[in-house]
């Protein structure tokens, strides 16, 4: 049966808005001439192809259904989770949970515990793990050799994959994607090739090995790193949702409208402003969990308990990061509506809300589209940031923040436990650099005055 949290709704809402808008933008020449510089490009090609490959794994998140778990014995549990697709398609390296801590590849324990051997006697030494490694019997001799042969025959099966994606879209367009003009699609190409690489040599290797290690609790770090996605793409966008309305609406106004207008709304940004963020966003999740431990009968499960926290924190960045943009769109305003279009516009009695809509609006999309892409990159790193101070999402969200701010002390142990902090580092800065590349390209699209 399928169920949905909340945010499982805001993101299918923000995937049908995303498709109907490209649909709509290739139906307007004005949008669909900038939009084809993004897809000659071929940073913006790649970069969005990224983005695209990470909102794929959020969506697969977001589809919950009740899952039965097979027993050891083989009989189904009669007990029912509910788990998302991406739980399901992770199910080798889910249940595959060690004691404790284990590095990347390894296939003993990362600390010394005191284990009898066969003849009854207690060493001090390494023990063997579990589940990872555990189809070797020697695997200080055979592991090198295997971790080589189970990465060729993941890359042989993604090449394969790869070829057949060639084949359908060259009987999709009637001709060769290697043969086009456009950079774009090449770039696609290519840039897919090395995510089916790369996916392929990992699918092939996460059943066997803990790829990116276990944490305190013996979980695999690769899951938390992948499960962690969902949380930063709600978070980026859905605060930028939030936060679009309110800028949009009082910048044009201000601009437009000036006199009291104006300054009704520069004192609102103004003092807003002038508050410490952090401050400002911790007293209002503060507010928000005394709230929920008030009231423990609106949230039937630990689950929608925590949607509900991450979705107050979404709105409380919507509503507490709006200032910059309303600020910016406030200047251009004041701009457009002394230009000689809007000033005839005016002459001939259109209405004023019929101006902002059709003359002034479109003149400003510019700047949205690339402060939303900007904003959507500083609000992953902001989540990191409030969940590093306990400010953030619940613990028991799976987010980069929380796997930086359990980091805290594993950096203190001797030896250090790194690999927790390297995996969310390298997933937070991969979605991070692809949405920044991408407003890059965007803005020198959709920015009038570049293409002068």
């Amino acid at each position: 049966m399928l169920t949905l949290l909340w945010t499982d709704i805001a993101v299918f809402a923000l995937v049908i808005a995303g498709m109907y808008g490209a649909w709509a933008s290739s139906k307007k020449e004005h949008l669909r001439r900038p939009w084809g510089q993004v897809f000659e490009s071929t940073v913006g090609v790649v970069s969005l192809t990224m983005l695209l490959v990470f909102i794929l794994v959020g969506v697969l998140d977001s589809v919950r259904i009740q899952h039965h778990d097979t027993l050891a014995s083989g009989e189904v549990s009669e007990h029912a989770k509910t788990l998302s697709l991406l739980d399901i398609v992770l199910t080798p390296i889910r249940t595959r949970v060690e004691k404790t801590y284990s590095m990347p590849f390894a296939h003993t324990a990362y600390a010394k515990e005191m284990v009898a051997d066969s003849n009854g006697q207690s060493q001090w030494h390494y023990p063997r793990l579990v589940f990872a490694v555990s189809h070797l019997a020697y695997p200080e001799v055979e592991k090198t050799s295997d971790i080589g042969n189970k990465i060729l025959m993941g890359v042989a099966v993604a090449v394969l994959v790869w070829l057949l994606l060639i084949l359908f879209i060259t009987g999709i367009r009637g001709q060769h994607p290697f043969k086009q003009d456009t950079n774009g699609l090449k770039s696609c190409v290519w840039t897919l090739l090395a995510v089916f690489l790369l996916l392929g040599a990992t699918a092939n290797l996460a059943p066997y090995y803990h790829i990116l290690g276990t944490d305190k609790v013996g979980e695999d770090v690769l899951y938390q790193a992948i499960k962690s996605i969902r949380t930063g793409l709600v978070i980026g966008a859905l605060t930028t949702i939030v936060m679009l309305p309110i800028a949009i609406s009082l910048g044009l106004m201000a601009g437009f409208f000036r006199g009291w207008v104006d300054d009704v709304i520069q004192y609102l940004y103004t003092t807003l402003s002038s508050i410490p963020g952090v401050l400002l966003i911790a007293a209002a999740i503060l507010m928000a969990q005394v709230y929920m431990a008030n009231n423990p009968e609106l949230f039937t499960t630990l689950e929608d308990r925590a949607d509900m926290r991450l979705l107050l924190l979404c709105m409380i960045l919507g509503v507490t990061s709006w200032t910059g943009l309303c600020r910016l769109l406030r200047a251009e305003t004041l701009k457009i509506r002394e230009m000689d279009y809007v000033v005839a516009a005016q002459a001939l009695g259109v209405k004023r809300l019929q101006i902002l809509k059709r003359h002034v609006l479109p003149n400003v999309m510019h700047l949205v589209m690339i402060t939303v892409v900007l904003d959507f990159s500083g609000l992953v790193l902001a989540e990191a940031v409030l969940s590093y101070i306990n400010i953030g999402v619940d613990p028991s969200t799976y987010s980069w923040g929380n796997m930086i701010n359990t980091s805290r002390l594993e950096m203190a142990r001797e030896p250090i436990v790194w690999w927790s902090l390297a995996a969310s580092f390298v997933f937070m800065f991969t979605l991070v650099l692809a949405a920044n590349l991408f407003a890059d390209v965007v803005r020198d699209a959709f920015d009038p005055r570049a293409n002068n």
